[in-house]
């Protein structure tokens, strides 16, 4: 009996120190949850301009706050849950007014304009959009003629919107470093998108778009590469999901493992 005196002892020390260190293991999480998020390139670029609050405890995060539009705040749980750590997100958080319904086109604009920011190839900061009565107009200079079929093909995949007149002009002159767009920056400089911030963009993508929103997709990424799983309705539907993932900020690679169920 004496012999089993210092295993007992061991153990006992081993399950006080667990009581003891678990709640100062749990506030270390929680913290970094809270810092990384507030570090995330989808937060310090796409909703820098919300007044979002991140609480975590336990590993649950709590969203307060205020957004401009039910994508952000969208993008924001979709971002937060694939933290390390975030066992679940409590989304609180409130959209401004709706917008009244006379006052429909200068939420398209603001639609449209999300959509081309989320894609590095429609360069969202070269495009001007007006909107009249549901009618896309978009101005402004792309880098070629690729890029304004692009751009044409992310707007009128937008829902509300009835028709898309590209006026942009294809521009033949080198961009100044200064002048550079978001996705040239990227390209350039090699700014590294963390892996939350990939999974929310990808979400919110293929959530905003006309032809994918109904489609069920799960979305992993590790170090950019995206493996997306679920089901499409036929061969074209898991083809259009691999192209507009690609075009995301921060995918470096797709693999597509969907299951393709004919209906």
């Amino acid at each position: 009996m004496k012999k089993n005196l210092p295993q007992v002892a061991l153990i006992i020390t081993v399950v006080f120190l667990s009581f003891v260190n678990s709640p100062l293991y749990a506030s270390g999480m929680d913290e970094r949850i809270e810092s990384t998020a507030k570090e995330s390139y989808v937060f310090k670029t796409f909703l820098k301009d919300d007044g979002i609050t991140i609480q975590s405890k336990d590993g649950v995060a709590t969203l307060t706050g205020t957004v401009s539009d039910k994508s952000h705040k969208t993008l924001a749980e979709e971002t937060v849950a694939n933290l390390p750590g975030v066992t679940s997100v409590n989304n609180k958080l409130e959209e401004k007014p709706e917008v009244p319904t006379a006052n429909l086109d200068t939420l398209l604009v603001t639609k449209v304009q999300s959509t081309l920011l989320l894609h590095r190839n429609a360069d969202a900061f070269e495009t001007e959009v007006v909107v009249k009565d549901g009618v896309v107009t978009l101005h402004g200079h792309a880098n070629s003629s690729a890029q304004m079929d692009l751009a044409t093909e992310y707007a009128k995949d937008v829902k509300g919107v009835k028709e898309v007149k590209n006026e942009m002009t294809v521009s033949a002159a080198a961009i100044k470093p200064k002048e550079q767009t978001m996705g040239q920056r990227i390209g350039v400089i090699g700014e590294k998108v963390d892996d939350a911030s990939i999974t929310g963009l990808v979400k919110m993508t293929l959530l905003y778009h006309r032809s994918t929103s109904a489609i069920n997709t799960l979305v992993e990424t590790n170090d950019g590469l995206v493996n997306l799983g679920g089901m499409a309705r036929n061969a074209a539907e898991k083809d259009l999901v691999t192209q507009v993932v690609s075009d995301v900020y921060g995918v470096k690679v797709v693999v597509n493992n969907m299951t393709v169920k004919e209906i």
